[in-house]
């Protein structure tokens, strides 16, 4: 028999209930998964060096995954529409060079950045259009132009650094500068990630985005240019590596043909992956990349404290994308390769 004094427990216990079913429908099972594993990972990282909590640590962090964060977007954006884009560290790199060439043969920070950008929307369109009027798959495409495109950065540097970059204001500010005590690596971050969370979220080229990831052939017939939407994207991904590409060259104070920039597209990957954006598209949100790029970032940073060998690093991300991509299938319900 239940008695007055139960029944407010109970009902309390239900508001509770239903109060924390409200809060994971709006954060989501993905984004919370990912919230609670870097809780626990701060805390593990936490006990064993105290160092880690530091404010110039925490500052660290957050500088380090400016540039894969950026490229991470967008690589978020690519792979909704159902695609993917492997070329993004070799657009990074040789934007990064002619940035750096060009400031140093005209003085000029505005045109060395001003020239990369538009190198980044021409390498991105040439993405696209190998993608569809080659008929191209996205993977084998983005493949061959990442090997092409490292073979440029290293052919017009002859390999090695160019410029220097390290007394322009403008460079300076981009790498070490800060707004409101802030660096400016993450504001730049911040506001990539708004935009294209708002893009995504709040316009019809969003909404249309994500109905190409879902069924291109549904939203063909419901009248989307699919052809416009794809080279979009990539030129998106490509001014935006371009961006990754000048910041790049701020933080070395040079042109960086292959170093810095080796390596980022498996991290863009791996944290839009992580994030939840399917690989078959149509589904998964900045928040989610977001959050694994910061993962990430407390991963790498805590195994550098923590005095571990750097390679454990690579094995780290490789193992975090097989976890994701397993994640993933699962949910869907894919069967595997040769089981009944």
């Amino acid at each position: 028999m239940t008695t007055s004094a139960q029944t407010p427990v109970k009902a309390a216990r239900g508001a509770n209930f239903i109060l924390a079913r409200r809060i994971l429908a709006v954060v989501g099972v993905q984004n919370m998964s990912l919230i609670l594993a870097l809780v626990l990972l701060v805390i593990f990282i936490g006990v064993q060096n105290s160092n880690f909590f530091y404010a110039s640590n925490i500052a660290t962090i957050g500088t380090t995954i400016a540039i894969v964060g950026v490229l991470a977007v967008v690589q978020t954006v690519v792979m909704l529409l159902g695609g993917l884009d492997i070329s993004v560290g070799s657009q990074a790199g040789l934007t990064s060079v002619v940035s750096a060439m060009v400031f140093m043969s005209t003085g000029s920070a505005l045109a060395g950045i001003a020239a990369a950008l538009v190198l980044g929307l021409c390498l991105g369109l040439l993405n696209g259009i190998v993608i569809i009027y080659g008929r191209v798959n996205a993977v084998i495409a983005t493949l061959a132009t990442f090997a092409a495109f490292r073979g440029a950065a290293n052919l017009i540097s002859d390999g090695r650094a160019q410029g220097y970059t390290g007394m322009n204001h403008l460079f300076v500010f981009l790498a070490r500068g800060d707004i409101v005590g802030v660096p400016v690596l993450i504001w730049i971050l911040l506001v990539v990630a708004l935009l294209v969370q708002l893009m995504l979220h709040f316009t019809d080229i969003g909404r249309n985005i994500y109905a190409v990831g879902g069924n291109a052939i549904a939203a063909r017939l419901a009248g989307i240019p699919l052809n416009r939407y794809i080279v979009g994207c990539y030129m998106l991904v490509g001014l935006v590596a371009a961006l990754a590409g000048i910041l790049l060259t701020a933080r070395t104070g040079s042109g960086q043909p292959t170093s810095g920039s080796q390596g980022l597209e498996l991290q863009s990957i791996t944290a839009a992956a992580l994030g939840g954006v399917a690989l078959q598209g149509g589904r998964g949100t900045i928040v989610g990349t977001i959050l694994a790029v910061i993962l990430l970032g407390v991963l790498e940073n805590g195994l550098i404290i923590l005095n571990v060998n750097s390679f454990w690093q690579d094995i780290a991300q490789g193992a975090l994308l097989v976890v994701a991509v397993v994640i993933q299938q699962r949910r869907a319900g894919t069967k595997g390769v040769g089981l009944p």
